[in-house]
């Protein structure tokens, strides 16, 4: 009987496994996760449940029908395999033999040097983190939160609704500026100032002592909680000579069929990289939606196939009122076309939509209450169908009739 591990207990390790059933196969499955609970969604984290709308984001599972041997609390620590497949993942409760193993070890988040004995200095990864910190949101604590990506942003808006006084700061010059360009990350600036949040711009944090925190600028801010939102890391130290490649970053190399270096090795979820040819290029995305719709390509490849994973990236995002949306790859375009005023947009108001454009063709969207275009734009790329952008332009035409 065939054995197949997974190395991940979350939304893409549950996806592969159910894949794998659901596409017939009936040999063996252990599925094996760091955290005491079974699967669950991380996106509602840092929304439903830090606003307390919310208190698990569990994962709805028919576990006898799966049929898998669901090992928590359970760590990897190494791994042997030959390029046959033959191999042995090292846990801390044992040996696991497999015939086929599946990467889904998702990231770990990025922590401040030297904070790691602070209880006030937190981050925001796991269902655990989030009942923690939603805890310790009360009126008038005084919150620093490190970051102004869709993290910092997202926490930021829970605790400026729970009354807190909240400072953000973010080493780039505007917020968003690690995924997108930073003109279009500025015009979130004024939502920070609406929601009555302080934001200071382009400073480092030098360190943290004790309830100070240190500015590259010469300023120290006093703070009851700090909330690290830097970015992750995907979690694959462990695979430190095993054969598997991993770019700088720790991400694990795959082709597009997202087969490792190891043949019968696979990894999907935010610790893989794969080979984009839509784009040219290889690609690492750390996003819900990625987690989501691999794992059944990676069932498929298990089961004989040879599928290709070529998706168009999709990402969204609630902060200060506003559901902001994201699609594509924008380093590819070379113009960008509007789609309302984000200058006259509050929130709940109609929203506005940028646009980049490669001569013909939409290669990213991003779309703040506009969720019409985001799902049209997403199409449009996928189908890789030409565009009008003196049609596109005009926001009351629909992105799917601004095509040529």
């Amino acid at each position: 009987m065939r054995r197949i591990a997974v190395a991940g207990a979350g939304l893409a390790g549950l996806q592969v496994v159910t894949a794998l059933r659901t596409g017939g196969y009936t040999g063996s499955i252990t599925m094996i996760g760091a955290e005491p609970h079974r699967p669950y969604d991380r996106p509602p984290l840092s929304k439903a449940v830090l606003r307390g709308d919310a208190d698990h984001s569990t994962l709805v599972a028919d576990w006898d029908a799966l049929d898998v041997d669901l090992r928590l609390e359970c760590r990897v620590t190494g791994l042997g395999a030959d390029a046959r497949g033959d191999g042995t993942l090292d846990t801390d409760l044992g040996e696991l033999p497999f015939d086929q193993l599946v990467l889904a070890c998702g990231a770990l988040p990025v922590t401040l040097p030297g904070t790691g004995n602070f209880e006030h200095v937190r981050t925001l990864r796991t269902i655990d983190d989030a009942l923690r910190l939603r805890a310790a949101l009360r009126p008038d604590t005084r919150v620093v939160i490190v970051g102004a990506g869709w993290i910092g942003a997202e926490v930021a808006t829970a605790a400026a609704r729970a009354g807190c006084a909240v400072h953000v700061v973010e080493a780039l010059p505007a917020p968003l500026a690690s995924a997108l360009p930073a003109e279009i990350g500025a015009l979130t600036e004024p939502w920070y100032d609406k929601a009555g949040i302080e934001l200071t711009l382009g400073t480092r944090v030098l360190g943290v002592e004790r309830d100070t925190v240190a500015l590259a600028d010469g300023r120290t801010l006093d703070a009851d909680l700090i909330v690290v939102g830097v970015g992750v890391r995907p979690a694959t130290d462990w695979l430190a000579g095993t054969g598997i490649a991993r770019d700088d970053g720790g991400a694990v190399l795959t082709d597009a069929q997202l087969r490792t270096t190891l043949p019968a090795v696979y990894a999907v979820g935010d610790c893989a990289a794969w080979h984009s040819r839509r784009y040219g290029q290889r690609l690492h995305v750390e996003h819900w939606d990625h987690a989501l719709r691999a794992p059944s390509v990676v069932a498929a490849n298990l089961l004989g196939a040879e599928q290709a994973y070529d998706p168009v990236p999709y990402f969204w995002s609630e902060q200060f009122g506003r559901m902001v949306q994201y699609a594509g790859h924008w380093p590819a375009g070379d113009r960008v076309v509007w789609r309302g005023d984000p200058q006259a947009t509050g929130a709940g108001e109609g929203g506005w939509t940028a646009c980049w454009l490669s001569g013909d063709r939409l290669v990213a969207v991003l779309a703040v209450n506009r969720p019409k275009d985001l799902v049209q734009g997403r199409r449009v790329m996928t189908a890789e169908t030409p565009i009008d952008p003196e049609h596109l332009i005009d926001p009351a035409v629909s992105i799917k009739d601004a095509t040529s």
